[in-house]
C-alpha cells in the first residue's frame, strides 16, 4: 500500500467520483490507434525521399520524416528494428506503393544522429505548463549479467523530463538526461522548446528554490509559478515588495497547505502525473537503446506517439454527485 509508513498522518480525503462524456468518441479514438493509417500519413508518403544535398558527402536516400515514421510505427506496436522493417514493407506493399524500406541497420544508424522529430501543434493561447520528471531503466552487460548469473549490477537509468499543457494533456517539451542529473537543471531546456506564450509553470517541491523562479521569470515577467515551499522554506527577506514564493509561504502560513492547493490549482500537476503513467504503460518503463544518442531519439519518438495517441481520442471526465468511500 502507498504511503502506508504514514497514513495516520495524511488527510483522509475521498475520492471525487467522475464520469465520461464522449464515451463514442473516446471509443472510437482507441480503436483507431491500432490503425496503421494513423501513422503512415500522406505527408510522410510524399516527402519520404530525402532533400539532396548540396554540400560534399553521400546522399541521404531517406528523410528525417520517413524515419520518424518507421521508428513510431515500431514504437507505438513495440517492435525491434528488424520487425518494424517487415511490417512497414507490408504496410506499403498493401498500399501499393513504391517508395524503399529503410532496413533495420539504416534505422539504427539514423537515430544515433537523432534525427528531428516533429513537434506537435501548440493549443491557441497562454500556456499552463506542467513539470515533471520520470525513470526509464536501461539494460545493458551488467543487468544480462544479474539474470543470467545472479550477479550484482548497478542499476541504470535515465530521467525523462516532460513539459505538459494542462489543458490539452500534450507533451510540448521533453529532455531525457542520466540518472544523476537534478530536476532544477532541465526547466530552461523545456522551456526553451515552446515557442508559445506561458502564462503559467507548476512542478513539484522538487524544483523549489530562487534559481528555478528565476529561470522561469526570464520567459516572461507575469508567469505565475506554482512551486510548493519546502518544510524548511523562509522568506527571502528582499527589499521590495514580496516575491512569489514569499506570498506562497504567507498563505501556506495563514491558511494551510489544502488552501494553497486550491487557490493556486496545485492539483491539476496529477496530469503530468498521469502522463507519466500513460508513457510506461503505452510505450514502456525502459529504454531499448545502447547508445545515448539513440536513447534520446528513442525517448522523442515514444513523446511523438503519445501525442499521436491523444489526438486520436482523450477522455472528458467531469466531476460527478457525492464522493467514492
Amino acid at each position: 500500500m502507498p504511503n502506508k509508513h504514514n497514513a495516520a498522518g495524511r488527510h483522509h480525503i475521498p475520492k471525487m467520483p467522475h464520469r465520461v462524456t464522449n464515451w463514442s468518441a473516446y471509443e472510437a479514438g482507441l480503436r483507431s490507434r491500432g490503425s496503421l493509417t494513423l501513422w503512415m500519413t500522406p505527408e510522410a508518403v510524399v516527402q519520404w525521399q530525402a532533400e539532396p544535398r548540396t554540400t560534399r558527402g553521400g546522399q541521404a536516400r531517406y528523410s528525417d520524416l520517413a524515419i520518424e515514421t518507421t521508428l513510431m510505427l515500431g514504437c507505438a506496436f513495440k517492435l525491434r528494428l528488424r520487425q518494424t522493417e517487415g511490417l512497414m514493407g507490408s504496410v506499403i506493399a498493401l498500399m501499393g506503393l513504391t517508395v524503399p524500406v529503410p532496413d533495420h541497420t539504416t534505422m539504427s544508424r539514423r537515430a544515433k544522429k537523432r534525427p528531428a522529430v516533429s513537434r506537435p501543434r501548440l493549443p491557441d493561447g497562454p500556456l499552463n505548463v506542467l513539470i515533471d520528471s520520470t525513470g526509464l531503466q536501461v539494460f545493458g552487460a551488467g543487468q544480462w549479467l544479474q539474470d543470467k548469473h545472479g550477479a550484482k549490477s548497478r542499476r541504470g537509468w535515465r530521467k525523462l523530463h516532460l513539459a505538459v499543457d494542462a489543458d490539452s494533456g500534450m507533451i510540448v517539451a521533453q529532455t531525457l538526461t542520466d540518472q544523476d542529473g537534478d530536476d532544477p537543471s532541465q526547466v530552461a531546456p523545456l522551456l526553451d522548446q515552446i515557442d508559445g506564450e506561458i502564462a503559467k509553470v507548476t512542478a513539484d517541491g522538487a524544483y523549489d528554490g530562487a534559481p528555478t523562479y528565476q529561470t522561469i521569470a526570464q520567459y516572461g515577467e507575469g508567469i505565475m509559478i506554482v512551486i510548493p515551499p519546502r518544510s524548511t522554506a523562509v522568506r527571502s527577506g528582499e527589499p521590495g515588495p514580496p516575491t512569489q514564493r514569499d506570498r506562497h509561504l504567507e498563505v501556506i502560513e495563514a491558511k494551510g497547505w489544502l488552501a494553497w492547493q486550491v487557490a493556486t490549482g496545485y492539483g491539476k500537476r496529477a496530469r503530468v502525473e498521469t502522463t507519466m503513467g500513460r508513457y510506461k504503460a503505452l510505450i514502456g518503463p525502459r529504454l531499448r537503446a545502447r547508445d545515448p544518442a539513440a536513447q534520446h531519439t528513442e525517448a522523442a519518438i515514444g513523446v511523438a506517439v503519445l501525442n499521436r495517441m491523444l489526438a486520436a481520442g482523450r477522455p472528458h471526465s467531469v466531476r460527478s454527485e457525492g464522493r467514492l468511500p
